[in-house]
């Protein structure tokens, strides 16, 4: 492959990776997988998954629970909901897994976070909210901040 065919590849396969994480952002709350993201892309789940770490840092499915936590993240400070009914409702099936995922991404239990949360943030917009509530992955990676 010429190398202007192998910089279109490139490009191809990059547009096809952010239909991808769109699809993931959109549809975060559906039952998605490697295998389903991969046939709507055109690849191999094998490929995509490489792909997709290689431009964003981390797998498919690593960024698909994020965007599940962040939306838990957003409906545990509501409030309303008890920590179970906002796990289907982010589109996981597993409390377990849920809960397991959200504390490393967090720091604590679903449950500790709403209790907390709620307080901490009330009167704050959503949309400041959100941001300064963010999770962050491999915080321990990170390097300490400088004074």
């Amino acid at each position: 492959m010429s190398t202007k065919g192998a910089a279109a590849q490139h490009l191809s396969d990059l547009a096809r990776l952010r239909r991808v994480r769109d699809r993931i952002d959109r549809e975060y709350a559906q039952p998605l997988d490697v295998e389903a993201l991969a046939r709507g892309a055109n690849m191999s789940a094998g490929h995509l998954s490489r792909a997709f770490r290689l431009a964003y840092g981390e797998s498919p499915y690593s960024y698909l629970m994020t965007r599940r936590i962040e939306r838990a993240m957003t409906l545990l400070r509501r409030g309303d909901l008890s920590v179970t009914d906002v796990c289907f409702a982010v589109g996981c099936s597993s409390l377990g897994t849920f809960s397991t995922r959200f504390t490393e991404l967090v720091g604590m239990p679903p449950s500790t976070y709403r209790k907390l949360a709620a307080d901490a943030t009330e009167g704050i917009p959503s949309c400041v909210a959100k941001q300064v509530t963010r999770p962050v992955r491999n915080q321990e990676a990170r390097p300490p901040a400088r004074d």
